[in-house]
C-alpha cells in the first residue's frame, strides 16, 4: 500500500518542514521507499508545471488545474513504486484556494473531487497545531524580520478574508485557514493526526508524537489518533 502523509500546520514556523525531514529519514531508515515532496518543489515537479505557470502568469490557479495536476502526480507516484510520500504543505490546497478568492462551498466540492483522486495513495494528514503568533515570531527569528514583512505583504496582496494588513490580522486570517482546512478534510473522511501545542514542543518531541500516531493509524486505519 502506498501512503501519502500530508503535513500542514497552524502557521509558518510551526515546524512542518522539520517534521517532514525527520519522518522521511526515519521511514527510509526503516527500509521504506520514500518520496520527500518539499514545499518549494510544487514549482519544479513536472506534474505541477501547469500550476506553476498559472501562478507566474496570472497569480491564480483554478480547482480544475489543481485536480488535473494531482491526478498526474498520483499516477507518477504509483508508477515509481514508492511506499510513502511525505508532502510538505501540498495537498489539500486549501490555503491556495482561499488566497485566490474561492469560498468554502467551492472548497468543499473541490475536496470531494480531490479525495477521490488521492484515494489510491491513502492520504493521511499530520496537522501541527499551536499559537500562530508564536510560530510567526519563531519563523521571523530564523529567517529575519524582512521575511515576516514579505509574508504579511503576500497575504495582503491576495486580499484574503478577513483582510491582512499587519501581523495581528495575519494571525486572525491563519485561524480561518486552519478552521477551513481541518473542516474540509474531516468532512471528506481524511484521517487527521493533530499534534497539539507543536510550537511549544521540541522537534524531537513533535517527531515522536507524529510517529506514535501514524503507527497507530497504520495498524488500525479505522480508528482516529490524536496526540495531546
Amino acid at each position: 500500500m502506498t501512503v501519502l502523509i500530508s503535513v500542514w500546520g497552524a502557521s509558518p514556523g510551526v515546524g512542518k518542514s522539520t517534521l517532514c525531514g525527520g519522518l522521511a529519514r526515519r521511514l527510509a531508515d526503516a527500509g521504506l521507499r520514500v518520496d520527500h515532496f518539499r514545499e518549494e518543489e510544487v514549482l519544479t515537479r513536472p506534474q505541477f508545471a501547469a500550476v506553476a505557470e498559472a501562478f507566474r502568469t496570472t497569480g491564480t490557479v483554478g480547482p480544475g488545474l489543481l485536480i488535473a495536476a494531482t491526478a498526474e502526480f498520483v499516477d507518477s507516484v504509483l508508477a515509481s513504486g514508492v511506499d510513502v510520500v511525505i508532502a510538505d504543505a501540498l495537498v489539500p490546497f486549501v490555503p491556495t484556494l482561499l488566497a485566490t478568492g474561492h469560498d468554502e462551498e467551492t472548497i468543499d466540492a473541490f475536496l470531494t473531487d480531490l479525495t477521490e483522486v488521492l484515494a489510491p495513495v491513502s492520504p493521511v494528514m499530520v496537522f501541527l497545531d499551536g499559537n500562530a503568533g508564536s510560530a510567526l515570531s519563531r519563523a521571523a527569528g530564523r529567517e529575519g524580520d524582512q521575511w515576516l514583512d514579505r509574508y504579511v505583504g503576500k497575504l495582503a496582496r491576495y486580499e484574503v478574508s478577513p483582510p491582512v494588513t499587519d501581523v495581528a490580522s495575519a494571525v486572525t486570517y491563519l485561524a480561518r485557514e486552519r478552521a477551513v482546512t481541518l473542516a474540509a478534510v474531516a468532512q471528506n473522511g481524511w484521517h487527521v493526526v493533530v499534534i497539539e501545542r507543536a510550537d511549544e514542543l521540541s522537534p524531537a518531541d513533535v517527531l515522536s508524537a507524529a510517529e506514535r500516531s501514524l503507527r497507530a493509524w497504520l495498524a488500525e486505519p479505522g480508528e482516529a489518533a490524536r496526540d495531546e
